[in-house]
């Protein structure tokens, strides 16, 4: 609620009276002239009245137009955003964002794009997760993970014949809690604050898609790892708490691992120190920073290419439809990515022979081109 300031219900009798013009004049003309200097240009003084040393001068790298994606080996103890901002800083990016949060707690795959790579974000976030975990039995948290307070304690322990016929109930389509400590809101609060201050979190259950969950080892009785392949939007730490729930012993994550995202995997990730090498390489003119970079189309894999010649590149650019005639025509329905000459020009819909733009391509400045010939 906007508090009104209280002068404005002074009565009008209060007011200041207004000068006349030829006062404001003379006024004026009896002011000292002003010495235009500000309280940030006047130099800071001390306490015993002398003036201070000015402080250093700070430089800003200049952002520039940087395109396409670092997958980045998270480390165990950085946040996704704390992430986003160092690789954004190598780069001196103007823009950047992550397709997918990763725990703190969680190590792996973490795709960032950057520049025009962003428009391409929501292909990675709907594509398939694997993950590695192990699940800490006898104990369930209130974060689902090791950070939180044990709120249920239990001696039972699973042995491997249980998990393995339990883990049927986990697959395919299901109905999941999310976590109480989730990024998700209610009633335009992240549950998580919500959670943190005290406040009981009530998710309703929402169904997500587990495509494999297999039972990897079990190190001692209080562990067991897993694998596990899932859609969007499902919870690893859902996962732990509701099979040690089921198992009757309790259990939450305690270590937990991204191993893909999509078409994303071991082979195309590099860690913090890999790229920051390879950064300070480039600066000396030992490497090529568009070398670290994979090409912003890498995340539009999955659905089909179709190369135009530079005509119909520029009326797509324009966001005009573009026919395509002859019996060369591509017999496609549905999304594509549309190149010429190498280079991604849009996202688009293919329908009856007519190519119609939905997204639109600039790619001007540092280009990704990890990967290619």
């Amino acid at each position: 609620m906007t508090q009104r300031d209280p002068a404005l219900d002074r009565p009008h009798a209060e007011e200041p009276r207004r000068r006349s013009q030829s006062e404001g004049a003379a006024s004026r003309s009896t002011r000292p002239s002003p010495s235009f200097e500000t309280d940030a240009s006047r130099p800071p003084r001390d306490e015993g009245g002398g003036k201070a040393r000015k402080p250093k001068q700070q430089f800003r790298r200049e952002k520039r137009d940087v395109h396409g994606w670092v997958v980045l080996d998270k480390p165990v103890g950085m946040t996704s955003t704390q992430a986003v901002a160092v690789v954004r800083r190598l780069f001196s990016a103007k823009s950047a964002g992550h397709a997918g949060t990763l725990d703190p707690l969680a190590s792996g795959c973490l795709p960032i794009a950057m520049g025009e790579a962003t428009k391409t974000v929501p292909f990675v976030m709907d594509s398939r997760k694997t993950y590695t975990f192990t699940v800490r039995f006898g104990e369930e948290r209130d974060t689902d993970d090791a950070e939180g307070k044990v709120t249920a304690t239990s001696d039972a322990r699973p042995d491997a014949a249980a998990i393995a016929a339990l883990l049927p109930q986990f697959t395919g389509t299901i109905e999941q809690v999310p976590p109480a400590f989730s990024a998700l809101k209610i009633a335009g609060e992240r549950a998580y604050d919500l959670a943190r201050d005290g406040e009981t979190v009530r998710l309703a259950p929402r169904p997500v898609e587990i495509y494999r969950l297999a039972l990897t080892g079990m190190p001692d009785a209080d562990h067991a790892s897993f694998v596990a392949e899932c859609g969007k939007g499902t919870y690893v730490r859902a996962i732990a708490r509701d099979l040690g729930r089921k198992l009757g012993c309790f259990g939450h994550v305690c270590a937990l691992r991204r191993e893909a995202v999509g078409g994303f995997g071991s082979k195309t990730m590099i860690s913090l120190e890999q790229l920051e090498a390879l950064c300070h390489r480039a600066a000396a003119g030992e490497a090529r920073l568009a070398d670290a970079l994979l090409p912003v189309e890498t995340a539009l894999d999955d659905i089909p290419a179709l190369a135009v010649d530079q005509a119909d590149a520029v009326r797509l650019r324009r966001g005009q439809s573009v026919l395509v005639r002859g019996r060369d025509a591509p017999i496609i329905r549905g999304p594509v990515h549309v190149m010429a000459s190498g280079q991604l020009i849009a996202i688009a819909e293919m329908d009856r022979g007519e190519i119609i733009p939905r997204r639109v391509f600039n790619l001007t400045g540092l280009i990704g081109s990890a990967g290619k010939p």
